[in-house]
């Protein structure tokens, strides 16, 4: 089968949720390829991306490839795309990944796909767009077919794959150090999953009413283990911080489970959330348009609802 090169997403050696999405759904169309950018792999690593189907790992250990800014990356995967020829290169649809695909297309004369929310045989991608109001079906139809994949759109399942490790160096291009990396600082991460790979997100708007009755808002999430989001409302109120909007102008989300509480669903909201699984609102005005979209609704204040919703999750723990 052809192979399909997958960019691993990582953290400090730790393989992401999302790239062993990625390689599950790579196995189900041709022979998944992962590729790490930059040093820093460990036998863990290997061993985890194989446990998901890698057969091979293509391994950039350059420390130019994480010292300047997104350019490297790309340049990494066109390098191999025209070398290796594989049937399509698949990312995360971070806005990193979305970057990263968008230049990779340039460079390789290819069709891209981003937001992708399925991928099925010819490479026929499942898509919501125009703010997901419409769901299409699309197909590249030039060069090497590049997907930008959410994160929870396919659920990762174990298949041992060879995992042959293979070394691969990069020549950088100057454009491509146009942008250096001079200083990074790590943000301290709490118990809370991250909201982009949380299989569960508890979200709060404009019916929380303060930044302080967000404590009701996580309370929820933490007796779920579920990730904390928040409208646009919410985070220009200042009630909650901007890093974890949930919306077209904030982040794209696609869990299991949503909960939405005290969020009326504007279109703007509805963008960022609404190929979640399973939706549940929960909001005082029977109209809000949050209702249209959910797959269970209450009708009721968010401040009595989800302090009994939050007693009756951790009494069944």
């Amino acid at each position: 089968m052809s192979e399909i090169l997958v960019l691993v997403e990582q953290v400090e050696g730790e393989v992401k949720k999302v790239t062993l999405e990625l390689l599950t759904l790579a196995r189900s169309l041709g022979t998944p390829a992962a590729v790490w950018a930059g040093p820093g792999i460990t036998a863990e690593a290997k061993s985890r991306l194989a446990e998901h189907g890698a057969d091979k790992i293509y391994v950039a250990s350059s420390g130019d490839i994480v010292d300047y800014v997104v350019a490297p990356k790309a340049e990494l995967l066109a390098q191999l795309v025209a070398g290796k020829s594989p049937a399509a290169v698949l990312v995360a649809a971070t806005a990193e990944g979305k970057e990263i695909a968008g230049r990779l297309a340039v460079k390789t004369d290819s069709g891209v796909i981003t937001d992708a929310v399925g991928l099925g045989e010819g490479f026929v991608a499942d898509q919501s767009i125009f703010g997901g109001g419409v769901n299409v079906r699309s197909k590249v139809s030039k060069g090497t077919p590049i997907f930008a994949v959410r994160p929870n759109s396919t659920a990762p399942v174990a298949s041992t794959g060879a995992g042959a490790e293979e070394e691969v160096s990069v020549t950088l291009s100057d454009s491509a150090k146009a942008a250096r990396i001079v200083e990074r600082v790590k943000q301290e991460k709490g118990a809370r999953p991250e909201l982009t790979e949380a299989a569960i997100v508890v979200s709060g708007g404009r019916g929380v009413g303060s930044a302080e009755n967000f404590s009701v808002i996580e309370g929820l999430a933490d007796a779920l283990g579920a990730a904390v989001g928040a409208s646009r409302a919410a985070t220009d109120a200042g009630w909650y911080p901007h890093q974890f909007q949930v919306g077209q102008t904030g982040k794209t989300v696609s869990p299991q489970l949503y909960i939405a509480a005290g969020i009326s669903g504007a279109i703007q909201h509805r963008a960022g959330m609404q190929t979640a699984k399973t939706i549940v609102a929960i909001n005082k005005d029977p109209e809000a348009p949050i209702f249209e979209l959910a797959d269970y609704g209450v009708v009721g204040d968010l401040h009595q609802v989800v302090p009994q919703l939050t007693e009756e999750v951790n009494k069944r723990k």
